[in-house]
């Protein structure tokens, strides 16, 4: 596979589970994506790719098994809007500076019990305040697709493409 980053949830479960391609490798594809691409469109304000490789292992152990959930190995950015224990949380505001939950939200939790994998936690406005991605405490998300021959700058939230729908943290759905 050239790109595991341009998979479908879907292809990359048929995949893993396959044993195609193990869910420490699609989490490092994502992760390297992550590193190439984020210091210019600003999507993560939070990597946690130690937690991601942990996960991972963790997943792969499972699929070896003939084990896991529905999202077993599928590697994930999570809005900074929901608490994940232990990891910076900050509704992408100033106003909570340094917060680390030590309790996990209903989403992540009802994600981790399916076996997906944190990547880190994505930019969003303040509070989810908003919907351009624009009011970020961290500035704001750029948005890579245009439109052909345009120059016209497009919001960050989900954008229709020739190749289906990509949201900001690069996932094609």
């Amino acid at each position: 596979m050239s790109d595991l980053t341009h998979l479908t949830i879907s292809e990359a479960r048929a995949k893993l589970r396959g044993k195609e391609i193990s869910a420490a490798e699609i989490t490092d594809a994502y992760l390297s994506a992550i590193e190439r691409a984020n210091p210019v469109l600003n999507a993560y304000v939070a990597v946690t790719g130690d937690k991601a490789r942990e996960m991972a292992k963790a997943s792969d152990a499972k699929l070896g098994k003939g084990e896991g959930g529905a999202l077993e190995g599928i590697p994930l950015g999570i809005k900074d809007l929901f608490a994940t224990e232990g990891v910076h949380t900050q509704a992408c505001s100033h106003v909570l500076d340094g917060f680390k939950p030590r309790y996990e939200s209903t989403v992540t939790s009802n994600l981790w019990a399916d076996g997906a994998v944190m990547l880190g936690k994505l930019n969003m406005d303040e509070f989810a305040m908003g919907s351009s991605n624009e009011t970020s405490y961290y500035g704001p998300v750029i948005n890579p697709w245009r439109r052909s021959r345009l120059d016209t700058v497009v919001t960050p939230t989900t954008h229709q493409g020739d190749g289906g729908f990509v949201s900001a943290g690069g996932a094609k759905t």
